[in-house]
């Protein structure tokens, strides 16, 4: 399920080929009791629009959990610019020595995190991930050094911008990690289901227009797409692009 839902196109290619078969066995289905009469036609189409109105609510609200991830991603990528420039700067209050250190550092680490962001092959995030922590490392380590031998509350400032660096990467992780949960893509798979089963079972003169069950079955799966497109933090097309980080790095001095 995983693998379906990180890939967009994969999810639009199973969402359209299972609900156009769910259709044409409610068309199979009606061959053998189709609602003639006119109450029990009547609750039919009730059950149906009401199974259909909740199909376009989870999408509407799933569709609005996507997109309040995806801003939540960028919002954290702008976090992430902010606390290394800030470092940046406050790496002038240590000793020159000390200062010249820590800026190849980070730096180092500010490249590192354009290419979190911009990568697509996951095979890579393991080797990104080691890096990461390899440089996190050396940053506190080399911060550390003078902070014991000389500390002042200006000393201190450095620290704590050090410690905002580490502590937005770890809330850009976590916002990556939050997604939308797999039993609400179960749910809304099951629904859709269902109610291209009822159209299929409750539609009329299908045989002459077959094209009319690709409809809703079309519509759905590209719902269903761009919902996953813009979940999907590196499977999709709609990706959060690193321009804050890119900005700062053009606007630092090469070391």
């Amino acid at each position: 399920m995983s693998f379906v839902i990180d890939h967009p196109l994969v999810l639009f290619v199973v969402s359209l080929v299972s609900l156009w078969l769910a259709g044409r066995i409610g068309v199979g289905l009606s061959r053998w009791h189709r609602p003639a009469e006119s109450d029990v036609r009547e609750a039919f189409n009730v059950v149906q629009g009401a199974t259909l109105t909740l199909l376009a609510l989870i999408i509407g609200f799933s569709f609005s959990m996507a997109i309040n991830r995806y801003d939540q991603r960028k919002n954290y990528e702008e976090a992430e610019a902010n606390a290394i420039g800030t470092e940046y700067v406050r790496l002038d209050l240590l000793p020159p020595a000390d200062a010249a250190k820590v800026r190849p550092l980070l730096l180092n680490y500010l490249q590192l995190r354009i290419r979190f962001y911009e990568t697509t092959d996951r095979s890579q995030l393991p080797q990104i991930t080691a890096r990461k922590n390899e440089l996190q490392s050396s940053l506190w380590s080399a911060l550390k050094a003078p902070a014991d031998q000389k500390p002042s509350p200006i000393t201190a400032l450095a620290v704590a911008g050090m410690n905002d660096v580490l502590n937005s990467e770890g809330y850009t992780q976590a916002a990556w990690w939050n997604r939308i949960p797999t039993a609400a893509w179960m749910l809304m798979g099951i629904i859709a289901l269902g109610c291209n089963l009822l159209v299929g079972f409750g539609a009329r003169k299908l045989t002459s227009e077959p094209v009319l069950m690709l409809v809703l079955p079309l519509v759905v799966a590209v719902s269903f797409m761009l919902i996953a497109d813009i979940d999907s933090p590196r499977g999709g097309l709609i990706r959060v692009v690193p321009q804050n980080l890119k900005s700062l790095m053009a606007s630092l001095p090469a070391s």
